[in-house]
Formats: C-alpha cells, structure tokens, sequence
C-alpha cells in the first residue's frame, strides 16, 4: 500500500472565494487599497504570513488577525470540492493506497473543511500546521506526517503548486503536479509527473508509487 498525500486547497477543493476574499477583508481592514478577488490566486496554497509581506503589509501577522476573524465565519465554506474529486478517491483507495492530507492551511481549518464536504472519510490522518505558524514550510510539515506515521519508505504527494513538489524532492516522495488548480507550467515543472484531470489521477498515482524522488 503506497501512502499517498493529498494537498487541500487546489487539489481537492477550489477555495478561490473564501481566500482571496478574506484577503481583501484584511486590507482593507488594515486601510491599505486591496487589489480584485480575481487577481489574488497566486495567493492561493503559500504560508499567508507570506502572501501579506508580498503584498506590502508592514506587520503580517495583524492582517492574519483580520484574515481569520473573515474567514473562520464565511470564508471557510466559501469553496467547493473539484468535480471528479470524489471518484478519484474512490479509486486511490480501490488500488489499496493509504490517503493522507498534507495541507498549508492550518490543520483546525483544514479538519472542518474536510468533514463539512465528506473528504474526511477518505483520510486516514489529516496534517496541517498550527495556527501560530508551526510547520508552515511544507517540507517540515510533510516530515513531520511521515514521522508521525511511521513512514520512511517511497510515497507520492499530490498538488498543484510548486510548495508541494519541493516538500515531496525533499522527503523522498514522488511529486505528481495537478493542472485543474493554481500552479502554473514552471511549477509543474518542478514535479516527476502531471496530471491533467481527476479521472487521471488514479492512473498516475499508479505509475509514480514506489518511486523515489
């Protein structure tokens, strides 16, 4: 059984809405002019503490504040799971893989999100950092899973962004890139394999287990 670590937020679910909302919430709540929702998907999967310095905020953990007061009520159901999605898992499991979630959104948001659209149980354990940052890297955070686990042999970790292929090199995982969420060609580069659609995923998954980055 090839363990398997799924990314949230551009793999599983599109939270375009919730997040890049919440975004403007907190500038504007800081008095700074926020740029449109639509502009903001680059912000969709990094650390936010991140996203706020990129985007000029003096003291990113303030806006974090006024992220979460919008978010933990509205934002966080502002989201959708992908079509295909759950099919998908259903294969992954049907080929016998043990499913994880390996998120950079907080593990006490991610939980709530996973249980609210029935993703929950697909997963045998469900990682994330804490809300005071810890484990936000997600290299550490994917080191952490497979310590928690027990697991030092080959696995794959699915995602769409370029943190999640890094993570995956850095602990010996194969990185498998999806297209249907915020990641562009370069980050996908950065990944052994794509894939293009939720019914491929099975498929690559398939083809990538046991192989070692």
């Amino acid at each position: 059984m090839t363990p398997v670590f799924l990314d949230l937020d551009g793999t599983l679910t599109d939270p375009k809405p919730g997040i890049t909302r919440s975004i403007v919430h907190a500038l504007e709540a800081l008095g700074m002019e926020a740029p449109e929702p639509d502009s903001l998907t680059w912000a969709i999967g990094p650390a936010l503490v991140d996203t706020f310095a990129r985007l000029g905020v003096a003291e990113p953990e303030v806006a974090l504040g006024h992220y979460r007061a919008r978010y933990t009520d509205v934002g966080l159901f502002e989201n959708r799971v992908y079509p295909g999605v759950f099919e998908a898992l259903d294969a992954l499991r049907e080929d016998g893989h043990r499913l994880f979630l390996a998120t950079a959104k907080p593990h006490a948001y991610a939980k709530r999100i996973t249980a609210h659209f029935g993703l929950a149980d697909y997963l045998e354990a469900e990682f994330g950092p804490e809300l005071d940052g810890t484990r936000n890297d997600k290299g550490e955070l994917l080191a952490h899973a497979r310590a928690e686990l027990g697991l030092d042999g080959p696995g794959v970790m699915v995602g769409d962004r370029m943190h999640d292929h890094r993570a995956a090199r850095a602990n010996g995982l194969a990185a498998l890139a999806v297209t249907w969420g915020y990641g562009d060609d370069s980050e996908h580069a950065l990944a052994h394999a794509v894939c293009d659609t939720p019914a491929d995923l099975a498929r690559a998954v398939r083809t990538l287990a046991g192989q070692v980055a």
